[in-house]
């Protein structure tokens, strides 16, 4: 009895290992905040949110919206990252509970096809305890600021900001930069930037249409 309970505790054990931890790729360049595990389930959601090829055409991956998501995670409070750390934890292994149809729905989120992962996060957003529903609008609402954080999908859309130059103004000749003294001040009268028009970062494009998403995607 002892034994056989050492062989399952050790079986359970290399489960938990392999489940939990193993077999996640390490992404590059390296995640300034998000391990390799949350990047995998985080690029995995964003795939099947965005897939590519629909009514704005780049996809997750072109938009960059793991890595935004990595620098969001960042700069958030210690509490806040932990709950964030946690909802990337229970969508990745949530499939053992709320699995996928088809051969090996039960795996990582990350693990499956991305049309189980399609259906896995309707499941998500369709389900009927409001918790489950809460989990879905929470990533939606992670991902989407990380897609709509994209320059080029912001020039899709027609919303990308004018290009910022960088203008000499009548208060530097004032003041150096933060923490020097007066002293320090590079410019002079002739460095002034005269008064023009501000250019927009891109020309304006034609118009989309946004009543066909992309096959597969969750709106």
């Amino acid at each position: 009895m002892g034994r056989a309970l050492i062989l399952f505790l050790a079986l359970a054990a290399g489960w938990f290992l392999r489940r939990f931890l193993a077999g996640y790729p390490r992404p590059v360049p390296a995640p300034r905040c998000l391990t390799a595990r949350e990047w995998a389930t985080v690029a995995a959601a964003a795939d099947a949110t965005f897939p590519g090829g629909g009514a704005i055409p780049p996809s997750s991956e072109q938009a960059e919206v793991a890595g935004h998501v990595d620098r969001f995670v960042a700069a958030q409070q210690p509490s806040t990252r932990i709950l964030m750390r946690l909802l990337f934890v229970l969508v990745e292994h949530a499939t053992l509970v709320f699995p996928a149809g088809g051969p090996g729905g039960r795996r990582r989120f990350s693990g499956l096809s991305r049309a189980q992962r399609v259906e896995v996060l309707d499941g998500w957003r369709r389900s009927a305890l409001f918790p489950r529903r809460l989990v879905f609008t929470s990533l939606r609402a992670i991902l989407t600021m990380g897609y709509l954080g994209d320059p080029g999908v912001l020039r899709l859309l027609g919303l990308a900001p004018p290009e910022i130059e960088r203008r000499v103004c009548e208060a530097d000749l004032l003041w150096g930069r933060v923490g020097e003294p007066s002293s320090a001040v590079r410019y002079r009268r002739e460095d002034v930037t005269p008064p023009g028009p501000v250019a927009p970062i891109a020309a304006p494009v034609a118009a989309h249409r946004f009543d066909e998403p992309a096959a597969g995607a969750i709106r």
